[in-house]
């Protein structure tokens, strides 16, 4: 059964004249009886019936009419729904963002690839290093914003965007204030509020016993913004992303002796074919000036 043969049935089915269901579906006389014809044979029994210049109905073709009807609406959705997600109107995109990741740099770029492709109809969702891999592997994401201290499994393809220093953030009136940087060995003895969900934090801690530094940790928290509350009410200090902090009043300074950087990357999976939408978006993503802002 074709999508035609349903197209010129109908027609038939509401004109009741072949000659003119003919013309409205812009094909000769002969060429939609014989349609008609192939449909009924596929069907198993006569459409319409025929008294002499009258057409009518059988028992079949009414019960096959309101068959096909919702048949030729479906085709039409379908159709419209094509042609809407390859123009990119409508067409979803499922975006992770890794949630220690600050908006300081991505929202800007939202905002601007937004207004270039405004029918894109993007979700953002929170990942972390553990959620990740599953997500973008079930195709669940389209594609995500990490920031990992180690190389990718050979499975994912990533395309640096920008580098971010790791700082230490305090309360206004610690000591911490009055420098320009914190060496790393500076930290030893403060308290320390631990960031559950920061993809360094196995790095931080192996660093940390490799100096010898111990720090005293009374909290623990996956709330990014908790931390940072909890840090201005003088509860304790953090290491963040620079980009990351977002209470104005925070100190905040970077750590040196080592440095601790991250790269920013867009990560998507390896040989896996991406939609409209997707490649679009990392697209914009990869030619976005990240490391001129």
């Amino acid at each position: 059964m074709e999508f035609n043969q349903i197209r010129y049935f109908l027609a038939v089915s509401e004109l009741l004249n072949f000659t003119r269901a003919a013309e409205r579906c812009n094909i000769s006389q002969p060429a939609l009886t014989r349609a008609v014809k192939k449909l009924e044979e596929e069907l198993g029994g006569p459409l319409f019936r025929r008294e002499r210049n009258r057409t009518h109905l059988t028992d079949l073709g009414r019960i096959m009419r309101e068959h096909l009807i919702r048949v030729d609406e479906s085709s039409r959705e379908a159709v419209v729904a094509a042609r809407n997600l390859l123009s990119l109107d409508k067409a979803p995109l499922n975006v992770g963002i890794m949630c220690t990741i600050g908006s300081k740099w991505m929202v800007p770029f939202l905002s601007e690839f937004r207004l270039m492709h405004p029918g894109i109809e993007l979700t953002l969702h929170d990942v972390t290093p553990t959620n990740m891999t599953e997500g973008l592997l079930s195709g669940n994401l389209d594609c995500a914003f990490l920031g990992l201290p180690v190389p990718l499994h050979e499975r994912f393809d990533s395309v640096p965007l920008y580098r971010e220093r790791m700082v230490a953030i305090f309360p206004p009136d610690h000591p911490f204030q009055n420098k320009n940087a914190i060496p790393l060995k500076e930290l030893s003895g403060e308290r320390y509020l631990d960031r559950l969900n920061c993809e360094f934090r196995s790095t931080f801690l192996d660093l940390l016993e490799a100096h010898g530094i111990e720090l005293t940790v009374p909290y623990r928290s996956e709330r990014e913004d908790w931390i940072q509350n909890m840090v201005l009410e003088g509860m304790g200090i953090c290491m963040v992303p620079e980009y990351s902090v977002t209470l104005d009043k925070l100190g905040c300074r970077p750590i040196i002796e080592p440095d601790i950087c991250r790269s920013v990357d867009l990560v998507t999976v390896a040989g896996h074919r991406r939609s409209l939408a997707a490649e679009t978006f990392v697209s914009e993503a990869t030619a976005y000036p990240w490391r001129e802002r």
